[in-house]
């Protein structure tokens, strides 16, 4: 008998409030991708910015400009079941769709509150050979791809998603902010 693999379940969100969130992390969150603007952060390069608040998750909405981001573009993420794929939010928006990666990333390890996502194919090609990778190509959002994160993680808190982007992991977003201008091209 051959094994089958079913597909997994398409994620479901369950909004729990749909007003803006309360926590104060808010401002750091926006501090972070404000500076993202003057850090040579092109409009083709997208970002997903997420940061850990005890049990909960802040992170940006579905298409979302992480230089331009608001109070209202940030979704709380209240609890996430893996297995059965269901988020519990509180916002106004949907959240990206790499919200189950950056929920399983920041759960599994305790020295990860804050990550940022660069979807940039250009910042991929130029620090290939000096950052770490991931070894397949992984759909957004799935379980391997968290597994694939967190296996590459060992290896340093700067590492690429093969031929996507790049990520920054840290204790919070001013670890985050100090290492950025050595991997993006600051603006004059």
């Amino acid at each position: 008998m051959t094994e089958q693999i079913l597909p997994a379940p398409a994620l479901q969100t369950l909004f729990v409030s749909r007003e803006t969130s309360k926590c104060p992390l808010l401002t750091d969150m926006i501090r972070l991708g404000q500076n993202l603007q003057d850090m040579g952060l092109t409009d083709e390069e997208t970002g997903i910015l997420s940061l850990d608040y005890g049990k909960r998750l802040l992170i940006n909405a579905k298409n979302t400009d992480l230089k331009k981001v608001t109070q209202s573009d940030i979704v709380e993420i209240v609890d996430y079941d893996p297995l059965k794929n269901i988020m519990m939010v509180i916002g106004l928006n949907n959240p990206t769709i790499e919200t189950p990666v950056h929920w399983i990333t920041q759960k599994a390890r305790q020295d990860v509150n804050a990550i940022l996502q660069i979807n940039s194919t250009t910042l991929y090609k130029k620090h290939q050979h000096t950052l770490p990778s991931t070894e397949k190509e992984t759909k957004p959002g799935t379980l391997e791809r968290a597994k694939e994160i967190l296996r590459t993680l060992q290896k340093g808190k700067t590492i690429l998603i093969k031929n996507e982007g790049i990520i920054f992991v840290g204790i919070n977003g001013k670890e985050i902010l100090k290492i950025l201008p050595k991997y993006l091209e600051v603006r004059p």
